[in-house]
């Protein structure tokens, strides 16, 4: 079993603080936090429309809880338009396929185990390793900037670090050490992101970057949990397809659903449970007596399983890392609306107190 640490990717990864809170030091990036991430968001825009169509194939290894490595897999993507594309996934325990069609379908084609949470990650770290625009709004966050050395090539990098506005634990906002939150690291000279950073100890490296159709893509990714390897990608060929790639076609034997994903309730959503991990109480915060109640937005997926996971409150980072990291292995029945399979999204909350 892995640590609580690595699933955290829901919310973006960086590095340990070498420097203080500040301004962006001169370099050839904007200085204004805000203005950083819009030049990156356009850097690393693949779903524009003005883009020819496209394919990528990459391999990605996992490793077990000791660093060895574990099962490896292909993941593809191919790009036609905003509303046209397939995702797949393939290993020897699992397979899952999704495909988006220019009628607003959606169908999905999977065999064997669920896909481990990380493999649901892989088109964030490989293709937009960048925050969703609602969590930089400056209502709900404050910025802290730094200068920070990429641990493996010991790279100096500009990393911007976003805290969120937490009215229940306001403490531990303001007394955040660097890379406690969403930290996003980028080469000094080109808003390019390098390293992604959570609750200190999970990082991700991007290397080999390139430019395809003008956007940047990194060939190879590394995914740490302090200093144990969880899960490394290789970018083996992006290529142009045209528009009618037999590809883009669902399979005949696909579940196919018009419908978009709902809302249910928590209450709903524990009914539905059909697997449940017992998060554990970190020893740190044990030992510092924190305790709380740990708020996160979940996505399921058709197949019932965990796709992605939003922190909304928690009292300290390790209660965070150890709810994501037992929610991550739930598993729900698949939830239909007129025999059509669709995503749920809930909340999850999940309570951490004393023992007396």
């Amino acid at each position: 079993m892995r640590s609580p640490g690595h699933l955290a990717l829901i919310l973006a990864l960086g590095l340990r603080a070498v420097g203080q809170e500040g301004t962006v030091p001169k370099s050839g990036l904007p200085e204004d936090p805000q203005s950083v991430f819009a030049a990156a968001a356009a850097s690393y825009d693949l779903g524009n429309p003005s883009l020819k169509p496209w394919h990528l194939k990459a391999t990605y290894q996992l490793f077990d809880s000791k660093g060895k490595p574990a099962e490896q897999g292909t993941y593809e993507y191919w790009w036609a338009s905003p509303k046209v594309d397939r995702s797949s996934w393939s290993r020897p325990a699992a397979t899952h396929t999704e495909w988006h069609t220019a009628n607003g379908e959606r169908a999905y084609l999977a065999t064997g185990e669920s896909l481990d949470f990380l493999e649901y990650k892989l088109p964030w770290a490989l293709l937009s390793p960048l925050p969703q625009a609602t969590d930089l709004d400056p209502a709900r966050v404050r910025f802290q900037i730094e200068k920070q050395k990429l641990f493996a090539a010991g790279e100096e990098l500009t990393c911007i670090m976003a805290v969120p506005v937490m009215p229940l634990y306001p403490r531990e906002t303001e007394e955040a050490p660097f890379g406690m939150f969403p930290t996003h690291c980028f080469d000094p000279n080109r808003p390019v992101v390098r390293a992604v950073q959570v609750l200190g100890t999970v990082t991700l490296e991007l290397n080999d970057i390139e430019q395809v159709q003008g956007r940047f893509v990194a060939r190879k990714i590394d995914l740490y949990d302090g200093k144990r390897q969880i899960m490394s990608a290789t970018v083996d060929t992006i290529d142009e397809i045209s528009p009618s790639d037999p590809a883009l076609a669902p399979a005949k034997e696909a579940k196919v659903t018009k419908l978009g994903k709902v809302r249910i309730s928590e209450s709903i959503a524990l009914g539905m449970l059909v697997k449940k991990v017992a998060p554990l109480y970190p020893r740190d915060a044990e030992g510092a007596r924190t305790s709380g109640t740990v708020s996160l937005r979940v996505n399921i997926g058709t197949d019932g399983a965990i796709r992605d996971m939003h922190i909304l409150q928690a009292p300290s980072p390790t209660l965070a890392s150890s709810a994501v990291f037992a929610v991550s292995h739930w598993k729900y029945r698949p939830y239909s609306i007129n025999g059509e399979p669709v995503e749920m999204e809930t909340t999850v909350n999940l309570d951490f107190a004393m023992s007396r």
